[in-house]
């Protein structure tokens, strides 16, 4: 197990080139639709690889609540595990409470299956899982026919679940999520008439998240159509099986930014193996986003390697797709030699703080500057001074305050901890990150 961290954690300094090999745990956005999509298959599967961290225990546990059975072992990597799943005939009992923590995979993907049961299922989990958007999905599901009591669009829910959910053609706003669209998609094929959704919101953001579920779908047999406008897609699933899959999780790539921008700042190198050639995970951008900032990135068949150059750009660039990566990408930029301007992070204010209020009040500690809009930072790098700086409770800006550490000193992190969301031991990593030597 972990040691626990100090609160607060003093972030360390890089004091020569980060010189390392980094072995990722498996995807969490992949690991909790593998689960999902076992969940509701129509026989026993394995997941090889799965995440081990708040977000997926939090899901195994959902599932296990609505009568699936679920057993685990360590995996080969550490911070994973090997996973069998038997999916659940009935529901574990009437009156059903699952914590979805601050996960938005849980509380976005299990309610559409919850009402495929016989019970009455109410979500709820931490103070700001009761903030984030949930309310479009809500209604999506309403008009689905499924009976859903809650509080003013948000957490705590109840599904009153019949065992069947009729389906059929239904619009939703999803602009503040692309987890809406993937947690009606998930559990699509098992409604009576399959499900046709469009999206009808001014904007779709993270749309690589999207075609991740989609190509999950199709490696269980169930085939999603796309017709409509690129501005409002509709998708079409049939009602059918969901077949029985096993399937082995790839690293989780946005969990590498941090890492791999440390190479980047100390002009280091710093290899991720097992890097997938042809992957839908949003991580991916990194290749092009830090050669961009003056990386040289070299991928093989082994995984990914960067070497830094000591030469450090600023950038613009859209991160509508790729929001996960906005923080280390702005932790990045405040150490460039240039300025840079992201944009089309507007929904990055409903994540698990607001992001953009976050990182201007974090780069303001130290010391930065940053300009916050509607929907866009820009960032002005100044000499950093140390201080204490917030986590938010969210394990993004935490890695991203464990980046700015990497140059500045004195940088202290309260509740480090936050990151055991999507890592198990993410300042283990990171000790042994800087302690590695060539």
């Amino acid at each position: 197990m972990p040691l626990t961290p100090p609160d607060p954690w003093p972030a360390p300094l890089a004091s020569r080139p980060v010189t390392a090999e980094i072995a990722m745990p498996g995807s969490k956005s992949a690991t909790n639709r593998a689960l999902i999509l076992a969940a509701l298959a129509d026989g026993p599967s394995r997941i090889t690889g799965a995440l081990d961290a708040r977000d997926t225990a939090l899901m195994i546990d959902a599932l296990i609540a609505l009568g699936s059975a679920i057993t685990t072992e360590p995996g080969r990597v550490a911070g994973t595990i090997d996973c069998r799943i038997d999916p659940a005939e009935s529901a574990a009992g009437p009156d059903i409470r699952i914590d979805v923590g601050l996960a938005g995979t849980v509380m976005r993907f299990v309610p559409p299956m919850a009402a495929l049961f016989r019970a009455t299922v109410t979500f709820d989990g931490d103070q700001r899982a009761r903030e984030r958007p949930l309310g479009p999905m809500l209604d999506a599901m309403r008009d689905l026919g499924i009976e859903v009591v809650d509080a003013d669009g948000n957490l705590p829910a109840t599904i009153d679940g019949t065992g069947q959910v009729t389906g059929g053609d239904i619009q939703i706003d999803a602009s503040a999520s692309s987890q809406f669209v993937s947690g009606l998609l998930l559990s699509g094929a098992r409604f009576d008439r399959g499900l046709h959704l469009t999206h009808i919101g001014p904007h779709l953001p993270s749309q690589p998240h999207i075609a991740m579920t989609i190509a999950m779908l199709a490696e269980h047999g169930v085939a999603v159509h796309r017709s409509g406008s690129i501005e409002h897609p509709t998708w079409h699933i049939e009602p059918g099986a969901i077949a029985a899959v096993d399937r082995i999780i790839e690293p989780d790539l946005s969990n590498a930014a941090p890492f791999l921008v440390a190479g980047l700042l100390t002009g280091g190198r710093v290899r991720i193996p097992d890097w997938p050639a042809y992957t839908t995970q949003a991580g991916d951008r990194l290749r092009d986003l830090l050669t961009e900032m003056g990386a040289r990135i070299e991928q093989d068949a082994g995984g990914l390697t960067l070497d830094g150059t000591n030469e450090v750009s600023g950038l613009t660039a859209d991160l509508h797709d790729v929001g996960e990566l906005a923080p280390v990408i702005a932790a990045a930029a405040a150490l460039a030699t240039s300025p840079s301007h992201l944009t089309g992070i507007g929904h990055l204010r409903g994540h698990e703080t607001d992001r953009l209020a976050a990182l201007a009040e974090m780069f303001a500690a130290l010391g930065g500057h940053v300009e916050c809009g509607d929907d866009d930072l820009r960032i002005t790098p100044r000499p950093l001074h140390g201080a204490t700086v917030s986590s938010y409770g969210d394990h993004r800006m935490a890695t991203a305050a464990a980046v700015l550490g990497l140059r500045t000193p004195d940088v202290w992190i309260r509740d480090i901890a936050t990151t055991r969301k999507t890592l198990s031991d993410f300042p283990g990593m990171w000790h042994h990150m800087l302690e590695q030597r060539a």
